[in-house]
Protein backbone atom coordinates (compact mmCIF):
# COMPACT_ATOMS: atom_id res chain seq x y z
CA UNK A 1 0.00 0.00 0.00
CA UNK A 2 1.30 3.32 -1.24
CA UNK A 3 1.50 6.04 1.34
CA UNK A 4 0.14 9.30 0.09
CA UNK A 5 2.44 12.47 0.69
CA UNK A 6 1.19 15.57 3.08
CA UNK A 7 -0.38 18.68 0.69
CA UNK A 8 2.78 21.40 0.62
CA UNK A 9 1.31 24.58 2.09
CA UNK A 10 2.10 28.17 -0.29
CA UNK A 11 2.03 30.97 2.34
CA UNK A 12 1.45 34.74 0.48
CA UNK A 13 3.22 37.43 2.57
CA UNK A 14 1.14 40.99 2.22
CA UNK A 15 2.64 44.17 3.45
CA UNK A 16 0.04 46.10 4.75
CA UNK A 17 0.69 49.82 5.76
CA UNK A 18 0.95 51.34 9.12
CA UNK A 19 -1.70 53.98 9.25
CA UNK A 20 -0.98 56.29 12.17
CA UNK A 21 -3.23 55.94 14.70
CA UNK A 22 -5.53 58.36 16.19
CA UNK A 23 -3.98 60.75 18.79
CA UNK A 24 -0.35 60.23 17.90
CA UNK A 25 1.69 62.91 16.09
CA UNK A 26 3.51 62.81 12.94
CA UNK A 27 7.08 64.09 12.51
CA UNK A 28 7.02 67.12 13.19
CA UNK A 29 7.28 70.23 10.41
CA UNK A 30 10.66 71.66 9.20
CA UNK A 31 11.24 75.02 10.58
CA UNK A 32 10.71 78.02 8.15
CA UNK A 33 10.72 81.89 8.29
CA UNK A 34 8.57 83.76 7.02
CA UNK A 35 9.94 86.85 5.10
CA UNK A 36 8.13 89.91 5.21
CA UNK A 37 8.28 92.08 2.26
CA UNK A 38 8.52 96.15 2.72
CA UNK A 39 5.89 97.44 0.19
CA UNK A 40 7.87 100.59 -1.73
CA UNK A 41 10.87 99.82 0.15
CA UNK A 42 12.36 102.06 -2.90
CA UNK A 43 10.82 103.41 -5.92
CA UNK A 44 13.38 103.20 -9.15
CA UNK A 45 13.82 105.63 -11.73
CA UNK A 46 15.60 104.57 -13.31
CA UNK A 47 15.70 100.49 -13.72
CA UNK A 48 13.08 97.59 -12.38
CA UNK A 49 13.61 94.27 -11.73
CA UNK A 50 13.12 91.83 -14.23
CA UNK A 51 14.08 88.44 -12.30
CA UNK A 52 16.08 87.20 -9.63
CA UNK A 53 18.45 84.76 -10.24
CA UNK A 54 19.83 81.67 -7.85
CA UNK A 55 23.98 81.82 -8.00
CA UNK A 56 24.87 80.70 -4.65
CA UNK A 57 27.69 78.10 -5.11
CA UNK A 58 25.58 75.85 -2.72
CA UNK A 59 22.09 76.17 -2.74
CA UNK A 60 21.17 74.63 0.92
CA UNK A 61 18.74 76.01 3.55
CA UNK A 62 19.85 80.11 4.34
CA UNK A 63 19.92 79.57 8.08
CA UNK A 64 21.64 77.27 10.59
CA UNK A 65 20.24 78.26 13.65
CA UNK A 66 19.67 76.97 17.48
CA UNK A 67 16.51 76.05 18.15
CA UNK A 68 15.38 75.63 21.88
CA UNK A 69 17.39 73.85 24.72
CA UNK A 70 15.78 70.70 26.20
CA UNK A 71 15.21 72.02 29.34
CA UNK A 72 15.46 76.24 30.72
CA UNK A 73 19.06 76.91 31.32
CA UNK A 74 20.37 73.35 29.32
CA UNK A 75 22.93 73.56 26.58
CA UNK A 76 22.09 74.79 23.12
CA UNK A 77 21.53 72.00 20.81
CA UNK A 78 23.62 71.26 17.82
CA UNK A 79 22.60 73.66 14.66
CA UNK A 80 19.51 72.98 12.64
CA UNK A 81 18.73 73.64 9.25
CA UNK A 82 16.08 76.74 9.06
CA UNK A 83 14.93 77.73 5.13
CA UNK A 84 12.51 80.97 4.08
CA UNK A 85 9.12 80.23 4.03
CA UNK A 86 8.74 78.23 0.19
CA UNK A 87 11.91 78.07 -0.53
CA UNK A 88 14.82 80.47 -0.29
CA UNK A 89 14.87 81.95 -3.86
CA UNK A 90 11.09 81.52 -3.82
CA UNK A 91 10.83 83.61 -1.05
CA UNK A 92 13.39 86.77 -1.84
CA UNK A 93 11.80 86.66 -5.38
CA UNK A 94 8.60 87.78 -3.65
CA UNK A 95 9.78 89.58 -1.25
CA UNK A 96 11.59 92.03 -4.33
CA UNK A 97 8.12 91.53 -6.16
CA UNK A 98 6.32 93.00 -3.57
CA UNK A 99 9.11 95.81 -2.14
CA UNK A 100 9.98 96.98 -5.25
CA UNK A 101 7.35 98.61 -7.93
CA UNK A 102 7.70 97.47 -11.21
CA UNK A 103 7.40 100.75 -13.69
CA UNK A 104 7.69 99.66 -17.87
CA UNK A 105 10.14 101.64 -19.58
CA UNK A 106 13.14 101.70 -17.67
CA UNK A 107 15.97 99.11 -17.62
CA UNK A 108 15.62 95.88 -17.11
CA UNK A 109 17.44 94.59 -14.49
CA UNK A 110 18.79 90.98 -12.65
CA UNK A 111 19.75 90.50 -9.21
CA UNK A 112 22.01 87.56 -8.91
CA UNK A 113 21.97 85.62 -5.27
CA UNK A 114 25.67 85.44 -4.78
CA UNK A 115 25.44 84.63 -1.03
CA UNK A 116 22.74 84.57 1.73
CA UNK A 117 23.88 82.81 4.94
CA UNK A 118 22.69 83.21 8.30
CA UNK A 119 24.87 81.10 11.19
CA UNK A 120 23.99 81.09 14.91
CA UNK A 121 26.17 80.19 17.15
CA UNK A 122 26.06 79.98 21.19
CA UNK A 123 26.66 83.27 23.37
CA UNK A 124 26.52 83.81 26.64
CA UNK A 125 24.54 81.37 28.66
CA UNK A 126 20.89 80.78 27.48
CA UNK A 127 21.57 83.33 24.26
CA UNK A 128 22.41 82.69 20.53
CA UNK A 129 24.35 84.76 18.46
CA UNK A 130 23.18 85.46 14.50
CA UNK A 131 25.68 86.47 11.99
CA UNK A 132 24.02 87.08 8.19
CA UNK A 133 26.16 87.64 5.01
CA UNK A 134 24.45 88.55 1.98
CA UNK A 135 25.96 89.44 -1.39
CA UNK A 136 24.37 90.44 -4.76
CA UNK A 137 25.13 91.27 -8.10
CA UNK A 138 22.79 93.53 -10.54
CA UNK A 139 23.25 92.96 -14.29
CA UNK A 140 20.74 94.50 -17.05
CA UNK A 141 20.25 93.38 -20.61
CA UNK A 142 20.75 95.90 -23.42
CA UNK A 143 20.70 94.81 -27.21
CA UNK A 144 20.57 90.97 -26.00
CA UNK A 145 24.43 91.58 -24.37
CA UNK A 146 24.32 91.19 -20.64
CA UNK A 147 26.09 94.15 -19.02
CA UNK A 148 27.78 93.66 -15.61
CA UNK A 149 26.72 96.78 -12.99
CA UNK A 150 27.84 96.26 -9.29
CA UNK A 151 27.65 94.31 -6.45
CA UNK A 152 26.74 94.61 -3.00
CA UNK A 153 27.84 92.58 0.09
CA UNK A 154 27.06 93.26 3.51
CA UNK A 155 26.69 91.95 6.92
CA UNK A 156 24.89 92.26 9.98
CA UNK A 157 25.61 90.41 13.58
CA UNK A 158 22.35 89.86 16.12
CA UNK A 159 21.84 88.19 19.89
CA UNK A 160 18.53 86.70 21.22
CA UNK A 161 17.75 84.62 23.59
CA UNK A 162 17.20 80.94 23.36
CA UNK A 163 13.59 81.01 24.08
CA UNK A 164 12.75 83.50 21.73
CA UNK A 165 12.82 81.19 18.64
CA UNK A 166 13.85 82.49 15.37
CA UNK A 167 12.31 86.80 16.58
CA UNK A 168 15.27 88.27 15.33
CA UNK A 169 16.48 86.45 12.21
CA UNK A 170 13.84 87.57 9.62
CA UNK A 171 14.16 91.13 10.60
CA UNK A 172 18.09 91.10 10.20
CA UNK A 173 17.65 89.50 6.94
CA UNK A 174 14.83 91.78 5.50
CA UNK A 175 16.78 94.34 6.70
CA UNK A 176 20.13 93.36 4.85
CA UNK A 177 17.86 93.19 1.40
CA UNK A 178 16.29 96.49 1.74
CA UNK A 179 19.80 97.72 2.41
CA UNK A 180 21.18 96.16 -0.89
CA UNK A 181 18.29 97.28 -2.89
CA UNK A 182 18.24 101.32 -1.44
CA UNK A 183 22.23 100.96 -2.05
CA UNK A 184 21.43 100.00 -5.90
CA UNK A 185 18.76 102.21 -6.55
CA UNK A 186 21.59 104.99 -4.92
CA UNK A 187 24.06 103.42 -7.14
CA UNK A 188 21.67 103.64 -10.25
CA UNK A 189 20.32 107.17 -9.75
CA UNK A 190 24.24 108.31 -9.85
CA UNK A 191 25.76 106.50 -12.26
CA UNK A 192 22.92 106.79 -14.82
CA UNK A 193 24.41 110.32 -16.66
CA UNK A 194 27.33 109.47 -16.74
CA UNK A 195 28.42 105.65 -16.71
CA UNK A 196 28.38 104.16 -20.53
CA UNK A 197 27.41 100.74 -18.94
CA UNK A 198 24.14 102.47 -18.48
CA UNK A 199 23.46 104.46 -22.00
CA UNK A 200 20.63 103.49 -24.04
CA UNK A 201 21.66 105.42 -27.73
CA UNK A 202 24.78 106.28 -29.23
CA UNK A 203 25.46 109.35 -30.96
CA UNK A 204 28.43 110.63 -33.45
CA UNK A 205 30.29 113.91 -33.41
CA UNK A 206 32.55 113.62 -36.20
CA UNK A 207 35.51 116.58 -36.69
CA UNK A 208 38.76 116.99 -38.45
CA UNK A 209 42.07 117.57 -37.06
CA UNK A 210 42.71 121.51 -36.92
CA UNK A 211 45.97 122.08 -39.38
CA UNK A 212 48.82 121.84 -37.45
CA UNK A 213 52.92 122.49 -39.14
CA UNK A 214 55.00 120.47 -37.09
CA UNK A 215 58.73 120.00 -37.54
CA UNK A 216 58.51 116.50 -40.02
CA UNK A 217 54.40 116.39 -40.20
CA UNK A 218 52.03 118.58 -42.25
CA UNK A 219 48.73 117.58 -40.70
CA UNK A 220 45.95 118.17 -44.22
CA UNK A 221 43.85 121.81 -44.95
CA UNK A 222 42.58 123.39 -48.12
CA UNK A 223 44.29 126.17 -47.07
CA UNK A 224 47.87 125.21 -46.73
CA UNK A 225 48.52 122.86 -50.05
CA UNK A 226 51.74 121.12 -50.21
CA UNK A 227 54.73 123.05 -51.05
CA UNK A 228 58.49 122.73 -52.08
CA UNK A 229 59.66 123.06 -48.58
CA UNK A 230 57.58 120.30 -47.27
CA UNK A 231 59.86 117.25 -49.19
CA UNK A 232 62.74 116.91 -46.44
CA UNK A 233 63.93 113.91 -48.04
CA UNK A 234 66.54 112.57 -50.35
CA UNK A 235 65.67 112.17 -53.47
CA UNK A 236 64.90 107.93 -54.57
CA UNK A 237 63.07 108.60 -58.64
CA UNK A 238 62.22 105.37 -59.84
CA UNK A 239 59.84 103.91 -62.56
CA UNK A 240 60.10 107.59 -64.10
CA UNK A 241 58.64 109.29 -61.04
CA UNK A 242 59.86 112.99 -60.10
CA UNK A 243 59.21 112.79 -56.97
CA UNK A 244 56.97 110.91 -54.01
CA UNK A 245 54.99 111.73 -50.83
CA UNK A 246 54.02 109.20 -48.52
CA UNK A 247 49.98 110.91 -47.06
CA UNK A 248 48.37 108.43 -44.21
CA UNK A 249 45.40 109.34 -41.72
CA UNK A 250 44.40 107.86 -38.22
CA UNK A 251 41.24 108.09 -36.08
CA UNK A 252 40.59 109.07 -32.70
CA UNK A 253 37.37 108.15 -30.51
CA UNK A 254 36.77 109.76 -27.24
CA UNK A 255 33.09 108.25 -25.48
CA UNK A 256 30.91 110.75 -23.01
CA UNK A 257 28.17 109.23 -21.39
CA UNK A 258 26.02 112.11 -20.59
CA UNK A 259 21.89 111.64 -19.45
CA UNK A 260 21.97 108.03 -21.29
CA UNK A 261 23.30 108.93 -24.36
CA UNK A 262 26.63 107.77 -25.30
CA UNK A 263 28.36 110.61 -27.23
CA UNK A 264 31.13 109.44 -29.42
CA UNK A 265 33.59 111.99 -30.54
CA UNK A 266 35.34 110.94 -33.68
CA UNK A 267 38.05 112.98 -35.17
CA UNK A 268 40.05 112.28 -38.52
CA UNK A 269 43.51 113.09 -39.28
CA UNK A 270 44.70 113.09 -42.13
CA UNK A 271 48.41 114.05 -43.04
CA UNK A 272 52.07 113.66 -44.68
CA UNK A 273 55.34 113.01 -42.99
CA UNK A 274 57.39 115.55 -44.36
CA UNK A 275 60.68 113.88 -44.22
CA UNK A 276 60.11 110.62 -46.13
CA UNK A 277 58.70 112.84 -49.23
CA UNK A 278 61.25 114.14 -52.08
CA UNK A 279 60.93 116.06 -55.33
CA UNK A 280 63.34 116.48 -57.68
CA UNK A 281 64.78 119.73 -58.29
CA UNK A 282 63.76 119.63 -61.75
CA UNK A 283 59.81 118.79 -60.35
CA UNK A 284 60.02 122.63 -58.85
CA UNK A 285 57.12 123.40 -61.15
CA UNK A 286 53.18 123.57 -60.15
CA UNK A 287 52.37 120.50 -62.66
CA UNK A 288 54.74 118.06 -60.21
CA UNK A 289 53.56 119.94 -57.09
CA UNK A 290 49.87 119.49 -58.09
CA UNK A 291 50.61 115.64 -59.01
CA UNK A 292 51.72 115.34 -55.70
CA UNK A 293 48.93 117.34 -54.25
CA UNK A 294 46.80 114.92 -55.07
CA UNK A 295 47.89 111.78 -53.25
CA UNK A 296 47.09 114.31 -50.22
CA UNK A 297 43.56 115.30 -51.57
CA UNK A 298 43.11 111.54 -51.87
CA UNK A 299 43.68 110.39 -48.86
CA UNK A 300 41.11 113.07 -47.06
CA UNK A 301 38.52 111.66 -49.49
CA UNK A 302 39.20 108.50 -47.98
CA UNK A 303 38.48 109.93 -44.32
CA UNK A 304 35.80 111.56 -45.20
CA UNK A 305 34.16 108.40 -46.08
CA UNK A 306 35.57 106.47 -42.96
CA UNK A 307 33.61 109.45 -41.01
CA UNK A 308 29.99 108.65 -42.99
CA UNK A 309 30.35 105.06 -42.41
CA UNK A 310 30.75 105.23 -38.60
CA UNK A 311 27.27 106.06 -38.00
CA UNK A 312 24.92 104.81 -34.92
CA UNK A 313 23.41 102.70 -37.41
CA UNK A 314 26.88 100.72 -37.99
CA UNK A 315 28.04 100.72 -34.12
CA UNK A 316 26.52 99.03 -31.31
CA UNK A 317 26.81 100.51 -27.67
CA UNK A 318 28.65 97.01 -26.88
CA UNK A 319 30.89 96.69 -29.46
CA UNK A 320 31.41 100.10 -31.01
CA UNK A 321 35.00 100.51 -30.84
CA UNK A 322 35.90 96.84 -32.54
CA UNK A 323 33.32 98.17 -35.23
CA UNK A 324 35.20 101.45 -35.91
CA UNK A 325 38.59 99.48 -36.02
CA UNK A 326 36.50 97.11 -38.58
CA UNK A 327 35.75 100.25 -40.61
CA UNK A 328 39.41 102.27 -40.38
CA UNK A 329 40.77 99.01 -41.39
CA UNK A 330 38.72 98.66 -44.55
CA UNK A 331 39.18 102.45 -45.61
CA UNK A 332 43.11 101.54 -45.21
CA UNK A 333 42.80 99.49 -47.71
CA UNK A 334 40.74 101.58 -50.13
CA UNK A 335 43.29 104.53 -49.29
CA UNK A 336 46.29 102.39 -50.79
CA UNK A 337 44.02 100.89 -53.54
CA UNK A 338 43.25 104.27 -54.52
CA UNK A 339 46.74 105.65 -54.86
CA UNK A 340 48.30 102.62 -56.91
CA UNK A 341 44.80 103.13 -59.24
CA UNK A 342 46.30 106.95 -59.17
CA UNK A 343 49.39 106.75 -60.04
CA UNK A 344 49.41 103.86 -62.37
CA UNK A 345 46.38 105.99 -64.21
CA UNK A 346 48.56 108.85 -64.49
CA UNK A 347 51.65 107.16 -64.72
CA UNK A 348 53.29 109.00 -61.91
CA UNK A 349 51.65 112.51 -63.59
CA UNK A 350 53.33 111.38 -66.95
CA UNK A 351 50.45 111.13 -68.73
CA UNK A 352 48.63 114.87 -68.69
CA UNK A 353 45.34 113.98 -70.00
CA UNK A 354 44.53 111.46 -67.32
CA UNK A 355 46.28 114.31 -64.23
CA UNK A 356 43.14 116.87 -65.97
CA UNK A 357 40.73 113.98 -65.60
CA UNK A 358 41.59 112.80 -62.09
CA UNK A 359 42.50 116.29 -61.13
CA UNK A 360 38.58 117.42 -61.83
CA UNK A 361 37.12 113.70 -59.85
CA UNK A 362 39.16 114.82 -57.14
CA UNK A 363 37.61 118.35 -56.64
CA UNK A 364 34.39 117.74 -57.48
CA UNK A 365 34.20 115.27 -54.32
CA UNK A 366 36.05 117.65 -52.23
CA UNK A 367 33.27 119.72 -52.66
CA UNK A 368 30.82 117.36 -52.47
CA UNK A 369 32.25 116.21 -49.06
CA UNK A 370 32.56 120.24 -48.07
CA UNK A 371 36.00 119.94 -48.07
CA UNK A 372 36.60 123.17 -50.51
Amino acid sequence: MRRRRPARLALLLVALPVLAQPGRPGPPPAPTLTLQAVPAAITPTQFYVAAVLDARPERHAVAAMLPRPAQPGGPAPAPEAVDLQGGGLAAICEFVARSVPRAAGLRPVTVRLRECRLQETPGAPGWATGKLTLALSFEWLRNGRTIALTTYTGAARYQRPLTSAYAAAEPALRQALVAALQYFDGWMNREAAANAKLALRLQVHPSNSPFRHEADTLFYSPAHPLSYPDFLAVPRPRNGAVGAVFPSFAYTAQAQALNGVLHLHLQTKVFVVRTNSWLLPSAHDAYSLNHEQRHFDLVQLVAERFKRKVTPDSLTLDNYDARMQFQFLQSWREMNQLQDQYDAETSHGQNQAAQQRWNERIEAELRRYGVK
